[in-house]
């Protein structure tokens, strides 16, 4: 079992910058896949950015790309999500999950989630 805990979340007006991070615990981070989604009231989860286990390969959604980075340090048991330029489109629940196998953006692939923290976006 791994556990993860989000945090940073808030209310940032369009333009701003957020960082999120997720705590993990309970088995070796090191060998997760890591990612970020997010759902919207009424939408869909959505694919955000995942990261290899090693940090070598990221894959960004492409409504995030060029604003949006996602790093881990593994020494930490620790992954973030570094949001610039916010728009409040971006406004959602934003969750990370964990895989050991994959990497994509296919939510059902990920076996461990975190409760989520709230990211909204005033324009």
């Amino acid at each position: 079992q791994v556990q993860l805990v989000e945090s940073g979340g808030g209310l940032v007006q369009a333009g701003g910058s957020l960082r999120l991070s997720c705590a993990a615990s309970g088995r070796t981070f090191s060998n997760y896949n890591m990612a970020w989604f997010r759902q919207a009231p009424g939408k869909e989860r959505e694919f955000v950015v995942a990261i290899r286990w090693s940090g070598g390969s990221t894959y960004y959604a492409d409504s995030v790309k060029g604003r949006f980075t996602i790093s881990r340090d593994n020494a930490k048991n620790t992954v973030y999500l570094q949001m610039n330029s916010l728009k409040p489109e971006d406004t959602a629940v934003y969750y990370c999950a964990a895989s050991t196998g994959y990497s994509g953006r296919y939510h059902p692939g990920y076996d461990y989630w975190g409760q989520g923290t709230q990211v909204t976006v005033s324009s």
